[in-house]
């Protein structure tokens, strides 16, 4: 299996290492058995915001954005697509949440690969096939399940 990641660092701020993305991007690959070349960018809050503008119509900046490889047929190539996350909103989060600061970025870097091949969470069953699938990567990562509410679980009502 060919897996490569490049990693493009356009924003400063906490993210992880090099081999970190590759490794959360070919965990994912590899559970759902692809391969191909993805190219990951982090971006700052205005990018983030211009990109999703731009490309979903959504005037806000996000976490993560996928876009995946629309070749032409028969122009043959492994690029998967492209990945831009935002390390802004990824800090924001992860604190509000207060989840593990790597763990949301290994969490967002799975799912937003997922996105290049393929899966979404339109519908509430192909959600729950792409929350399932996100869970047992970041399992086999010894990762815990991003869908764990760890507000209430600090705080119980």
């Amino acid at each position: 299996m060919n897996i490569s990641v490049c990693v493009d660092r356009a924003c400063g701020g906490d993210s992880p290492d090099d081999d970190s993305f590759r490794r959360w991007v070919s965990a994912a690959l590899k559970a759902c058995r692809k391969s191909g070349h993805v190219d990951l960018k982090i971006v700052d809050s205005n990018e983030i915001q211009y990109l999703n503008k731009t490309y979903r119509g959504k005037d806000a900046a996000t976490n993560v954005l996928s876009f995946p490889s629309e070749l032409p047929p028969g122009i043959p190539s492994d690029l998967l697509g492209d990945l831009a996350l935002c390390t802004p909103v990824i800090e924001r989060e992860a604190s509000e949440q207060r989840k593990v600061l790597m763990h949301h970025w290994a969490h967002l870097t799975i799912h937003g690969t997922l996105h290049l091949i393929g899966f979404d969470h339109i519908e509430d069953t192909d959600a729950e096939i792409m929350e399932s699938l996100e869970i047992d990567i970041l399992a086999s990562l010894s990762l815990p399940n991003p869908y764990v509410d760890y507000t209430e679980e600090c705080h119980p009502s």
